[in-house]
């Protein structure tokens, strides 16, 4: 039994429905009322609405019609014809899209000399220079389009080397084979290089850390050298078959003699201990900096070390313009920093702690230590001491590849 309160409430609406609604409205609506109300509905409804009988189950039927139809993919009543409506501006001007192109690839689709060639290509200045040119157009319409024509928001991209050395490969494959060699026989291999120099002081550093809400770590301004407490030089030492490294963080200047005083800590405090029967030594390095291949004063220092350990020491260099891929880089110097990210390195011990904790799933472990020595620039290296290192030449490139033995 249907309730007075629910009749009285279905005639209510009728009367206000029953002005803006026509008759095949009316009669669905009716019917959407009735199938609310369950068994007795359709009199009920008729009751209160003065509708025939019929007319509401016609309008059940219609409901039903196009539940179906909609669930086949059927075309459900529409207002107004297929096609109705304002057309997308691209189809009413087809240009559009080409003249688009050509504003966001000036140089190759477009003018030349376009302004649009020095400025940043935002949506919202697209559709502006789009509107200039006499074709109106939002900044989400220029969104769209963009999206069409297979443009999305991209950062550039380190890929370009240089020019290409044409022996670049096989170099690399010389320095795979030594490294085999070296590891197959138990004798430790090293990468060397010199991470970026850190201003020491309350600047800021790249990256974001966890911190409480509303109070990040206040930084300078500015980063100028005059307002730091001095530099950080980390010269890092990375063991490629433990998976361990060393770095040295030097205060003054970055020079060979600081570089092999950081290979010499490195033997110290890890290098002995973990090979103590070692005989030779392979050093995989850049060919440029503190370690490059043209550089004296490294091969001289060098020579020193080779002295005071008994090692026999090789040295392979990378080809010009392939220094990213010297192992210390991607294995040891991206967790360094990942580590350090959104800190700011407020003194050398804050920069030492944080390189000695980086670690990694996978097992890397550094140790770090300041050395706080002085390393001047400037020193020579006579060709009368050049001829007293005990250097040999290999036969591949022997300005990249080379063995200084002790003497």
């Amino acid at each position: 039994m249907i309730s007075k309160e629910k009749i009285d409430a279905i005639r209510i609406k009728h009367k206000i429905l029953q002005i803006e609604l026509d008759e095949r409205g009316r009669r669905m609506w009716a019917a959407a009322e009735a199938k609310s109300l369950g068994h007795g509905g359709v009199v009920a409804v008729a009751s209160a609405t003065g509708l025939a009988e019929s007319t509401i189950r016609l309008g059940r039927h219609e409901i039903a019609s196009n539940h179906t139809a909609s669930k086949k993919g059927g075309e459900v009543r529409r207002i107004r014809k297929k096609g109705g409506g304002r057309k997308p501006l691209e189809k009413k001007d087809s240009d559009l899209p080409r003249l688009l192109d050509a504003l966001v690839e000036p140089t190759s689709r477009g003018d030349p000399m376009s302004p649009l060639r020095w400025t940043c290509k935002s949506t919202r200045r697209l559709a502006k220079e789009l509107t200039a040119n006499g074709r109106p157009c939002s900044h989400a319409k220029v969104g769209k389009l963009l999206a069409d024509l297979h443009y999305s928001l991209q950062s550039t991209r380190k890929r370009m080397e240089g020019k290409s050395h044409p022996d670049r490969d096989a170099q690399f494959k010389f320095i795979n084979s030594k490294v085999v060699d070296f590891q197959s026989r138990s004798q430790p291999v090293i990468s060397v290089d010199t991470k970026k120099k850190e201003l020491v002081g309350r600047f800021a550093n790249g990256g974001r850390e966890y911190q409480p809400k509303g109070k990040p770590e206040e930084v300078e301004t500015y980063d100028f050298p005059s307002l730091a407490d001095g530099k950080g030089i980390p010269y890092g030492v990375y063991d490629m078959t433990s998976n361990q490294g060393w770095v040295s963080v030097g205060t003054d200047h970055d020079t060979a003699r600081f570089a092999v005083q950081s290979i010499w800590q490195w033997w110290c405090q890890m290098g002995l201990a973990a090979y103590p029967e070692a005989k030779e030594l392979l050093i995989t390095a850049d060919g440029g900096g503190s370690n490059g291949s043209r550089n004296r004063l490294w091969k001289s220092e060098l020579q020193r070390f080779a002295n005071e350990t008994q090692l026999v020491v090789t040295v392979c260099h990378f080809p010009p313009g392939t220094s990213k891929w010297n192992k210390i880089e991607h294995q040891m110097f991206s967790h360094i920093t990942k580590n350090w990210r959104g800190r700011p390195l407020t003194s050398h011990e804050v920069i030492v702690n944080l390189i000695a904790n980086t670690t990694t799933d996978a097992g890397l472990k550094i140790q770090a230590a300041l050395d706080s020595n002085g390393y001047p620039i400037g020193v020579k290296v006579s060709g009368k001491e050049m001829k007293t290192i005990k250097l040999k030449k290999h036969s591949f490139h022997g300005e990249w590849n080379y063995t200084i033995s002790p003497s």
